[in-house]
């Protein structure tokens, strides 16, 4: 069967709603940042005293799509706050909570939740209450009605940050509940600022308009029966993970997907590869080098020769 934008989506699907909520992102994302914006004062009390812990411990978590946001976000948000930051996943918390916290320090977990009804979202939190000695929690949620901000809205040791209604997808693969919470926390953590906001959702305008389908359409010529993306970094494995994820999702498993990071590909993963597998390489602008720490001169070597004598 030749592969198409038509036959890859399962009838049936919600695929009007995943349609809408893909196309409404630039305009959600405006409406996160007005709402960051609106609580920056009672953020930065919150958070401003937890960052300025140097013993602190960021843990990003979610289940899916949503420890995928955390993947994303982790390098921007330790480079942000100088504050070691970790991605785990609510599954891995629940599986072996000790583990997922093995040592005993001040921690501010951040949960990501499009709906926060999953049993893991809100066991993850109270696992961690019952490992940890310090505990406090930043909940990004697109459910107001959900149980993990219910539970978490009136605990004095959290803050609960709620998206847009709009962001709370009906579709059944998260798409703007995934770039609004992933956007949410760079800006709760001063790892973005409201300024950026214009260019991205410039550029998401600019795709949904139909900028790059002369590229899609090429792409589905070539009738790829498996699809791999690779990500050049940390931050963008996590983006590569959530992109197959997503064709997964929204093929009904029509296409197989799968993702890995650039470099890691070629060790056992590139053995997926036929004359029918597109590779997606996502990838960013190179980070600039670090300046060399000026040490002084070297020691200059010992000298070989003898010393004179009288």
């Amino acid at each position: 069967m030749k592969t198409t934008t038509q036959n890859l989506v399962p009838q049936g699907s919600g695929a009007d709603h995943t349609a809408a909520e893909i196309i409404q992102q630039p305009g959600v994302w405006h409406e996160v940042g007005a709402i960051v914006a609106g609580e920056r004062d009672s953020l930065d009390a919150f958070l401003g005293p937890l960052i300025a812990d140097k013993d602190l411990r960021i843990v990003l978590t979610g289940a899916g799509t949503s420890a995928f946001a955390g993947e994303v976000v982790r390098a921007a948000v330790a480079r942000a706050t100088g504050r070691r930051t970790d991605a785990v996943s609510t599954t891995d918390i629940v599986a072996d909570a000790y583990a997922s916290f093995p040592e005993d320090v001040p921690t501010l977990l951040v949960s990501f939740a499009r709906s926060g009804d999953s049993p893991e979202s809100v066991a993850a939190t109270r696992l961690a209450e019952q490992v940890l000695t310090r505990v406090n929690h930043l909940v990004i949620t697109c459910n107001s009605a959900g149980q993990l901000a219910r539970l978490h809205s009136e605990n004095t040791s959290s803050h609960v940050l709620l998206m847009p209604a709009a962001a709370n997808d009906q579709g059944f693969a998260m798409t703007s509940s995934f770039t609004s919470m992933l956007l949410a926390s760079l800006l709760a953590l001063g790892a973005l600022t409201t300024g950026a906001i214009d260019g991205a959702a410039a550029a998401a305008e600019h795709i949904t308009a139909g900028g790059l389908d002369r590229h899609i359409e090429a792409l589905l010529a070539r009738e790829p029966e498996r699809v791999v993306y690779l990500g050049s970094s940390s931050t963008l494995k996590g983006l590569a993970q959530e992109s197959a994820l997503k064709l997964l999702e929204l093929t009904g498993g029509a296409l197989v997907a799968s993702s890995e990071s650039s470099l890691g590909f070629r060790h056992g993963p590139k053995s997926v590869l036929n004359d029918r597998t597109a590779v997606v390489a996502v990838g960013g602008a190179p980070a600039a080098p670090r300046p060399e720490r000026r040490r002084g001169p070297p020691p200059r070597p010992a000298s070989t020769t003898p010393p004179p004598t009288s």
